[in-house]
């Protein structure tokens, strides 16, 4: 009897660990996003971030470029959302490590300003939050 290789799952649960699962959304589109029931990353850059006085209720910031400080605290058991300024590079980039480290991560197609559009409710923006 030949010995059963265990292969580790997907982020999507599904077989080849190593590659990327054409079934894992990497988006979601703004009038889907629902901060109030959903764990939300705010990803500007830290000019942008810094720039704008609003974000998603509950959103906690987290600066791009210091990816490699935080990426071990965000939880592998929840769906997470993020969103830039448009949804272009920095959302992919982030989406990208995320999903390669296990996180079951999407970014809002158009950033902020997408959601903004489609009247999604924001917040001004808390003191002292994380990087």
């Amino acid at each position: 009897m030949e010995p059963t290789i265990i292969q580790a799952p997907r982020r999507c649960g599904c077989a080849n660990p190593t590659q990327k699962c054409e079934e894992m959304a990497r988006t979601i589109k703004p009038a889907k996003v629902d901060p109030d029931t959903m764990l939300v990353f705010d990803v500007r850059r830290e000019t942008d971030y810094a720039a704008s006085n609003e974000t998603l209720p509950g959103a906690m910031w987290k600066n791009p470029d210091k990816i490699d400080a935080w990426i071990g605290a965000i939880p592998c058991t929840l769906d997470v959302v993020i969103y830039s300024v448009h949804g272009g590079s920095v959302s992919d980039n982030v989406v990208d490590r995320l999903q390669a480290a296990g996180v079951k991560a999407r970014f809002i197609e158009g950033g902020i300003e997408a959601y903004k559009a489609v009247h999604g409710k924001t917040t001004h923006k808390r003191r002292g939050q994380s990087t």
